[in-house]
């Protein structure tokens, strides 16, 4: 299984970025799958995921300004990113796992074993 992300760049607080994580080695459209962020010299942050049965859970800091979406035929994993804050900057990775396992704490980068290589959202006030 590989992720590639695509989609961060620098954005004006208050702008929008989408994100999106390709993922290719997978012959099932079930997995769960999810976006983190990391801070300097922290560790990794879950902002959104959606299980393997289709459930969406969005880290606090996000809801209502985030949406994760799926496309299960392109295995395409998206991050519609609003109302950006200096905050919201830092590298996003996407993460995934083994089709069929509903993922317990989704939020939790140890519940995944693939990993994309990032992609930088940098939000200027």
């Amino acid at each position: 299984v590989q992720l590639v992300e695509s989609g961060g760049g620098s954005v004006q607080a208050g702008g929008s970025l989408r994100l999106a994580c390709k993922a290719s080695g997978y012959s099932a459209t079930t997995y769960a799958i999810a976006w983190f962020l990391q801070y300097p010299g922290k560790g990794l942050e879950g902002v959104a995921s959606i299980n393997m049965d289709g459930s969406m859970k969005y880290a606090d800091s996000v809801k209502g300004r985030f949406t994760i979406s799926k496309d299960n035929a392109e295995h395409t994993l998206y991050l519609e990113m609003n109302s950006l804050s200096p905050q919201d900057a830092a590298p996003y990775y996407c993460a995934a796992e083994n089709p069929w396992l509903l993922v317990v704490t989704p939020l939790d980068p140890a519940s995944y074993t693939y990993w994309g290589q990032g992609t930088q959202v940098t939000v200027s006030s």
